[in-house]
């Protein structure tokens, strides 16, 4: 069975709801990104990975076929989550939401932000968001269903 070309708004914000750590360290960032390394070979995906708290850069890894293209739209997508507090892919649902584009309303430079699926908050319970789990090479939808699949495994939800 395929899955659907896109998803709702209620849906990705229920992902979001669902997809709550209690604590995140240094080396959950290494743990976690080093899940999405192995999802990323076992498919032959040609991803960048990116994992972020508070400005600091905690993981990176390029697998073969990504290019330096990948890391820019890490970087604007990364930047939405840090802005709006949500995933990059549920930001520009959103807009399409209200019939119009992230890129048409949000009067923010495209060159820094993009809201295409990839970058995924990390909350914190009891905290809120306090980074970005990021990945780039795949098209829009399946980027972001990589991170909500490692993030699903990596907290047992």
């Amino acid at each position: 069975m395929t899955q659907p070309q896109t998803q709702s708004v209620a849906d990705l914000e229920a992902q979001e709801q669902r997809l709550v750590f209690r604590t995140f360290t240094h080396d959950d960032a290494w743990a976690l990104g080093s899940l999405l390394v192995e999802l990323g070979r076992e498919r032959q995906a040609p991803i960048a990975v990116d994992i972020h708290r508070a400005g600091q850069q905690l993981f990176h890894a390029a697998l073969p076929g990504s290019t330096p293209d990948n890391d820019a739209w890490i970087g604007r997508k990364r930047r939405v989550v840090e802005r709006y507090g949500s995933a990059s892919y549920l930001v520009g649902s959103r807009f399409r939401a209200k019939g119009t584009t992230f890129e048409e309303s949000s009067r923010l430079d495209p060159d820094l932000y993009a809201a295409h699926g990839g970058s995924f908050p990390i909350t914190v319970e009891n905290v809120g968001v306090v980074g970005s789990v990021t990945v780039s090479g795949l098209p829009q939808i399946e980027d972001h269903r990589l991170v909500v699949e490692a993030l699903e495994r990596f907290l047992g939800k």
